[in-house]
């Protein structure tokens, strides 16, 4: 990333949560390895004047169905993490769950369906279609845009209900000052631009609405020279670790007991001058012939179980 960034050369990339294993394509356009979509730039669709041509449709009827883990298995993993909050080791975890599927549709054909900012597919490994952008660099400028909260959006008085939310205000507000702090170690002037603002996403399920808030710094001239070292000063992303990092990395060890690898890393591309980075979230793998669903969210001191575990299993959907 660092040669690449001196030399102004395009890449894509990624790497696993827990930072022992990635991937870097040089001239990602000229491949099909890996397939992309990152806001619009992508080596899948032919474009033509600024618009996508040949985009597939979605088929009338598909299988997708999961079977997620019963409560109490659940619940004991929330126990451990809340273990973990009453001793002061941690006071924001984000805790995942892996949730079997059954699919008519192939890891291809989800990428190539979806509606997401961010997808990034390895056909026969897995599929991301992620709404969270991680970091943005371009202009001398970072930006981060952490992402915590979630509601069915066809819930009564939706916006009112997420943005009221005691747990759900205190666990944004935590994310918000970690991920300000963490910009702070390689950026200077950093401030809050927008705080807890609303986005609409659609899904098969039905709508959802997601918060999030956007926090700017300043880089030092020549930063594109150290684009990878800066970068990975950041790792992992905050708000889908927790705070503070180190002690609350042991406890999701403890309690989820199996490397989380791709999933909640983090991708991205660099188009020679901008970096446009996302959280690897809204994920599905592959092992074998069988497919799994990652999710999770974020737990605090006043989180209730049922309620996390619910929003778990509502974050297993397909964009379309």
């Amino acid at each position: 990333m660092n040669e690449a960034g001196k030399a102004k050369k395009p890449f894509l990339f990624a790497v696993d949560f827990e930072m022992r294993k990635g991937f870097f394509v040089n001239d990602p356009m000229a491949q099909q390895e890996v397939l992309f979509n990152i806001k619009d730039v992508s080596n899948i669709y032919q474009q033509q004047e600024n618009r996508t041509i040949h985009s597939p449709v979605v088929p009338a009827t598909y299988l997708f169905e999961a079977y997620p883990e019963e409560f109490i298995i659940y619940l004991q993993r929330f126990n451990i993490v809340m273990d973990g909050l009453k001793r002061g080791d941690s006071y924001l975890t984000n805790l995942t769950i892996k949730t079997p599927l059954e699919s008519s549709l192939s890891l291809e054909e989800i990428f190539r369906f979806s509606k997401a900012a961010y997808k990034l597919c390895i056909p026969g490994q897995w599929i991301c279609f992620s709404p969270e952008c991680f970091v943005r660099v371009e202009r001398g400028k970072i930006f981060t845009f952490p992402m915590k909260g979630t509601i069915d959006a066809r819930l009564p008085h939706a916006r009112d209900i997420i943005l009221n939310d005691p747990k759900e205000t205190a666990e944004h507000n935590t994310i918000v000052d970690l991920l300000r702090n963490d910009l702070s170690r390689i950026a200077t002037s950093v401030q809050v631009n927008r705080f807890r603002y609303i986005d609409e996403l659609k899904t098969n399920r039905g709508p959802i609405l997601q918060i999030s808030s956007e926090i700017e710094g300043t880089l030092a001239e020549g930063y594109l020279n150290h684009l990878g070292t800066l970068f990975f000063e950041l790792l992992p992303a905050g708000s889908v670790s927790g705070a503070p990092k180190k002690a609350t990395l042991q406890i999701i060890r403890e309690a989820e007991k199996e490397p989380r690898d791709f999933y909640t890393g983090v991708g991205g591309y660099f188009d020679g001058e901008k970096l446009e980075s996302f959280v690897l979230i809204r994920f599905i793998e592959q092992q074998g012939s069988k497919l799994f669903f990652r999710s999770g969210g974020g737990i605090t001191a006043n989180s209730n179980a049922q309620k996390e575990y619910e929003e778990a299993i509502r974050k297993v959907y397909l964009p379309f």
